[in-house]
């Protein structure tokens, strides 16, 4: 294995942590960088400096000064990383406080780092995004402030119509809720009804304002916009909605002007919508999130929806989890209270959070019984446990060794066999079904437990060979780049078909409905026998092969196994060894955050 990036001028405790694996060069560089503007020599500072930007790289928001230890590298052995010359933190924090990096000094303004005090111990920001966090906070604070005007007599007699469930019905609650607050926050896990209540809270919205309500519908991502207006699409007719409502990618709401961070619409040009609905709001980094709350009209709903125990951004920042956990400063909309009295009298646990906005669905209707014992196991790092229900022999759940694929082989080439037949014979629809009865789901793109090695093996099984320049019916795609134009986006998957003409076609589901596209007109493709855990989110199969890789990857976290775990309906089957399993479940990501901590 190839070490780590060194920085050539890299010296003192920076030259250290950069051959430990700690640091990379990036890291150094810009620490040593920010010596020379800042007039800082203290090593302590430079460490903690080089930290913070690490922190950032590594999704965290900031560095938590008391955890400062807390770090792990690939391959590395914690006692050997405990070995390192770690400076004292009552040391750095004492640099940090006279260091013109924080406080500024002769060399001028630039205060390129932010020492926040908390009840929790002190954070060390990049300056940047300190003021994401604190512009969040403060939108977030004003909007809690104060109630939109509700008809309520109008809501009440919405949720009776759309709300039939005994109490307590989250969902009648969550509806509820997002009715009568600015922002709020409709959060659970896959199959607990999360668009449901979305399409819901937007008919009573309209039976409210009139059609001339302005609904901004988006996600983080292209393939998931689709999913939510398909979703919402297909109950407009049942609950009223006006035809046609769209969704699109969070970027293209805000107006992006060609870098991830500018958009047409900001603090100084607010979004025209009344209500904004943002879709796997997981996924959002804390940049993105800054800019959608400074955008959005103070007078406008925000209803985020997210899963906050899933995959998090690639980006800095786990911004939904962090505002579920937010500590609560503010009551609840008394009409909300009065609205579902029944609900709260039957549901106390949720009262807390609820004056915070956030509401949590809990009963799954896309998977029960073991998976989703296992599913909750992981989630709440229960390891022990979750290996019992892996290993308890339910037809639900398989645990086998890399040595024992015989069962992962047949469903490779039983999900093969069924989709090139449909798709030979030429029917699309049950060509697309049948490649949801399975997927291989890895966490690493290389290597031997990664999706290239695992489509190369699966190829052999069903004897087929790659050639992206030669397609044949039956070959499962991956879309890689968006294409606005024709509503293709990174992520989807489909099929090639044969047609009566003779001619190959790439079929995908649009609105439950196959829609067929010549591949020249596809923006980038590849084979699909195998994909990563990431790019699976969103998506459901019949039976998911979860291939686990080695147990000191950085990448297996409890995260990642309960994303794959809820991708199945039937069956989830993990693949590999019970140290991995243990240590994924074990292994949380912990991303620092002032947001959840005040």
């Amino acid at each position: 294995m190839n070490g780590p990036l060194i920085a050539k001028r890299a010296k003192g405790l920076l030259q250290v942590f950069n051959e430990a694996g700690v640091l990379v060069a990036a890291d150094v560089h810009v620490a040593s960088r920010l010596s020379k503007l800042g007039g800082e020599e203290n090593e302590s500072v430079l460490l903690a400096a080089a930290l913070a930007v690490r922190a950032v790289r590594l999704g965290s928001v900031c560095v938590e000064l008391d955890r400062i230890r807390d770090v792990s590298v690939d391959e590395t052995s914690k006692e050997e990383l405990d070995e390192l010359p770690w400076p004292a933190t009552e040391d750095i924090l004492s640099g940090l406080r006279s260091s013109p990096l924080v406080v500024g000094g002769t060399a001028g303004p630039l205060r390129p780092l932010r020492l926040l005090d908390t009840a929790d111990g002190a954070l060390l920001y990049l300056d940047r995004y300190f003021r994401q966090e604190q512009s969040i906070r403060q939108v977030l604070d004003d909007r809690a402030t104060r109630f939109p005007a509700v008809d309520a007599e109008k809501l009440a007699t919405g949720l009776q119509e759309y709300f039939s469930s005994p109490a307590p019905d989250r969902q009648r609650i969550a509806a509820a809720l997002a009715a009568t607050h600015w922002t709020s926050i409709v959060a659970g896990g896959p199959g607990t009804g999360k668009t449901h209540a979305v399409a819901r809270v937007l008919a009573l919205l309209f039976a409210e304002h009139g059609p001339a309500l302005r609904v901004g519908l988006a996600a983080p991502t292209g393939k998931a916009a689709a999913q939510l207006e398909e979703a919402v699409n297909a109950q407009a007719e049942l609950l009223g909605l006006p035809a046609g409502l769209r969704a699109m990618t969070l970027h293209r709401l805000l107006g992006s002007r060609g870098s991830g961070t500018r958009f047409r619409h900001d603090a100084t040009n607010k979004l025209p919508y009344d209500v904004v609905v943002l879709d796997e709001t997981s996924m959002v980094s804390l940049t993105l999130m800054c800019r959608l709350l400074e955008a959005v009209r103070p007078d406008a709903r925000l209803l985020l929806v997210g899963d906050p125990d899933q995959l998090m951004s690639v980006d800095a920042g786990a911004v939904l989890a962090d505002l579920v956990a937010r500590p609560v400063r503010t009551q609840a909309n008394p009409a909300f209270t009065e609205l579902v009295a029944a609900d709260l009298a039957a549901a106390p646990d949720t009262a807390d959070r609820l004056a915070a906005g956030v509401v949590r669905l809990t009963e799954g209707r896309r998977f029960g019984g073991v998976i989703a014992d296992l599913a909750a196991a992981v989630r709440e790092g229960r390891s022990q446990e979750a290996l019992e229900l892996l290993t308890s022999g339910s037809d639900e759940v398989s645990f086998v060794s890399y040595d024992d694929v015989d069962a992962l082989r047949k469903n490779v080439i039983a999900t093969d066999s069924a989709v090139t037949a449909a798709a030979s014979a030429g029917d699309a629809r049950a060509a697309l079904e049948a490649l949801k009865t399975h997927r291989l789901l890895c966490a690493h793109r290389d290597g031997p437990f990664g999706v290239a090695h695992w489509t190369k093996q699966a190829a052999e099984w069903i004897g087929a060979h790659i050639d992206p320049t030669r397609l044949q019916a039956g070959q499962p795609l991956l879309v890689t780049a968006n294409d606005h134009e024709i509503r293709i986006y990174n992520g989807d998957t489909g099929v090639i078909v044969a047609t009566e003409s003779g001619d190959l076609m790439a079929a995908f589901l649009r609105g439950g409905e196959p829609i067929l596209l010549h591949p020249s007109r596809l923006p980038a493709l590849q084979t699909v026998y195998a994909m990563t855990i990431h790019r699976s989110q969103g998506s459901q199969y019949d039976t998911a092969s979860v291939l686990l890789p080695d147990a000191n990857s950085s990448l297996l976290t409890r995260e990642l196994l309960y994303t794959a775990i809820t991708r199945a309906r039937t069956h989830v089957r993990v693949v590999g060894t019970e140290e991995a399993f243990l240590a994924g479940v074990e292994r949380q990501v912990l991303r620092a955050s002032g947001l959840r901590k005040y």
